[in-house]
């Protein structure tokens, strides 16, 4: 099966199991608005319940892979609105006496307690968790640039898979920022605390080979590679046991936040439920045939 779907800065397309999502706003190194950030939400969500996707590869087009959320384009850190629609009832500007300001109402441009974290919450955090949340693997082709939240989506994915070219900045402390998007949740699990503090404090281009060498990348390879690589890993994973791989994702994700004794019995758990897939019938069968597997991602 091939479908392929474009527009609004992302291309689409699910191919031999594999659901492929491009960003492609290249005149904007892939910086996300709200509307692509939420297709891309919409996507992990549909590979998810989609039991003939069975992988997923997210990837930019041009020198960036993303940089982050596009504050250029819509006003309000990640283009979010502020202010709520109007109630129901509230009269609009015309209709009321000159000066007069309803009860409540907020000033244009006014700012109050709860509105960045609410703004975080909905956006940024939102697509980090729609990848770690997936149920297929996510397999992250960095092409170029991945700075602040587009670094933190790419650390999110399963797999990593970088171009020599590709850049990895922390950039928040640049703009005085804190790091959003789960990078403090994110990178202390990848390569420690002290090297997550050392990125996020002085916010420098982290070179791809630089990247792998701390563990933040799987492989390099030469930017002309990366989509054959990419190709590859994708096949292999949606050739694989897609529950069995589910439930591993969710449980090495988990393993760091809880105890051994949670650790156990989440691994239990997840082993009792997996047995009853047919990927896992089919590997022991085959196993015992002394025959190639033949996994079906049910």
């Amino acid at each position: 099966m091939t479908a392929g779907t474009s527009g609004r800065g992302i291309r689409h397309e699910v191919r031999a199991g594999v659901s492929r999502i491009t960003l492609d706003r290249p005149q904007a190194l892939n910086a996300l608005t709200p509307g692509l950030r939420d297709r891309v939400i919409e996507l992990l969500a549909d590979a998810s319940a989609d039991p003939d996707i069975r992988a997923v590869v997210l990837t930019g087009t041009g020198r960036g892979f993303c940089a982050g959320a596009d504050l250029r384009g819509g006003g309000a850190a990640g283009g979010e609105r502020v202010a709520g629609s109007r109630a129901a009832g509230e009269r609009v500007p015309s209709e009321r006496a000159a000066g007069e300001q309803v009860p409540g109402e907020r000033v244009a441009g006014e700012r109050v307690a709860g509105d960045v974290a609410r703004m975080l919450r909905l956006g940024a955090q939102r697509l980090v968790a729609a990848v770690l949340d997936c149920e297929k693997p996510v397999l992250a082709a960095v092409n170029g640039t991945a700075a602040g939240l587009g670094a933190h989506l790419a650390f999110a994915c399963d797999l990593v898979l970088a171009a020599e070219s590709a850049r990895f900045i922390e950039v928040f402390v640049r703009r005085g920022l804190v790091p959003d998007g789960g990078g403090a949740y994110l990178l202390p699990r990848l390569v420690g605390p002290q090297r997550a503090k050392e990125l996020m404090f002085f916010g420098d281009a982290l070179q791809a080979a630089d990247a792998e060498r701390l563990g933040l990348v799987n492989r390099v390879v030469p930017d002309e590679e990366l989509a054959g690589a990419a190709e590859e890993w994708a096949a292999r994973l949606a050739a694989g046991p897609t529950r069995a791989l589910a439930l591993t994702k969710q449980l090495v994700n988990a393993s760091l936040d809880g105890d051994r004794g949670a650790a156990f019995a989440a691994e239990a758990a997840a082993q009792e439920i997996n047995m009853t897939t047919a990927d896992a019938r089919e590997g022991v069968a085959a196993f015992v045939a002394r025959r190639d597997t033949e996994f079906r991602g049910r």
